[in-house]
């Protein structure tokens, strides 16, 4: 969700700059700063931004650009007529005819002198369109940064879910030795007992307890739903819509429990390496889904 875009124009002769900016947020979150004539438009600019941009928290500027030349504005950046009103004060004050120049350099440099007195007549219909161009071609390029941003995320995803696809892969060798070493280490502890104890030993029973006991170790379900996990979320990337980043986190979840109940039934320290390994990769899918609207 994160975004920027930018547009100018000139307005009343002098240079109009829209800028919007976009951090990650749950919901809707819009800040406005304006320039003095386009105050009273407030509620129409925030119902356009609004309308086309979904959520995120979101800073709209439209200012007039304060660093342009003064014969590319076609205006004076003083006011002359603050200054005659200090030269005069000055001339009847000190009771002469003339200033001099330093006095007079000195009033140039006054902060009213060099503010440009602004213009709070209300927009023309063509000056009210000028500014909903504006600000529609800045939410256009502020749409083409995300999706140009969108389809790095996607390449992103898609090398991550390759990773843990992989990771998954090499979980099958650990597994099938597995259950044999498991099953031997029992027979090995059994065999330590004396032979008194080894004789009152239900072997019906221990069958059936170590049949309950490696059935609990099994992965294959969280295999099945880990990959079903990671297709979900290649076909989610392709979906369009709104709420897509929401449920791509959700995904992400879901992947999480299936990767930690892997670990928790591993019992054994190379399939346990894999699952941290997996567990990396998916913590950087869940950071940068985040971006994702």
């Amino acid at each position: 969700m994160t975004g920027y875009g930018k547009a100018e124009t000139i307005f009343r002769g002098r240079k109009l700059v829209c800028e919007i900016r976009s951090l990650n947020s749950k919901s809707m979150d819009l800040s406005v700063r304006l320039a003095a004539p386009l105050r009273a438009h407030e509620l129409e600019l925030r119902a356009i931004v609004n309308q086309r941009l979904e959520r995120g928290k979101v800073d709209l500027v439209i200012c007039e650009d304060s660093g342009m030349n003064d014969s590319d504005a076609g205006y004076t950046p003083v006011n002359w007529d603050v200054a005659k009103i200090y030269a005069e004060q000055y001339k009847t004050q000190f009771a002469c005819d003339a200033i001099p120049d330093a006095v007079m350099a000195a009033i140039l440099r006054f902060p009213d002198v060099l503010k440009i007195q602004e213009d709070h007549s209300d927009l023309s219909d063509e000056e009210w369109s000028s500014v909903q161009n504006l600000l529609n071609r800045s939410i256009d390029a502020f749409i083409a940064f995300r999706t140009q941003e969108g389809a790095a995320l996607q390449a992103m995803f898609t090398q991550k879910l390759d990773g843990i696809a992989e990771l998954l892969s090499q979980v099958e060798p650990f597994e099938k030795g597995r259950v044999a070493k498991i099953k031997e280490r029992l027979e090995q502890n059994l065999s330590a007992l004396s032979a008194q104890s080894a004789a009152e030993i239900d072997r019906n029973r221990l069958e059936q307890e170590m049949i309950y006991y490696l059935e609990k170790l099994d992965i294959t379900e969280e295999k099945v739903r880990l990959t079903n996990h990671i297709k979900y979320f290649r076909e989610t990337m392709d979906s369009e819509g709104s709420g897509v980043g929401k449920k791509l986190g959700f995904i992400a979840q879901e992947m999480g429990r299936e990767i930690n109940t892997l670990g928790s039934k591993s019992n054994q320290s190379e399939m346990q390496i894999i699952v941290v390994k997996m567990k990396d990769i998916l913590e950087q899918i869940k950071e940068q889904v985040l971006n994702v609207l």
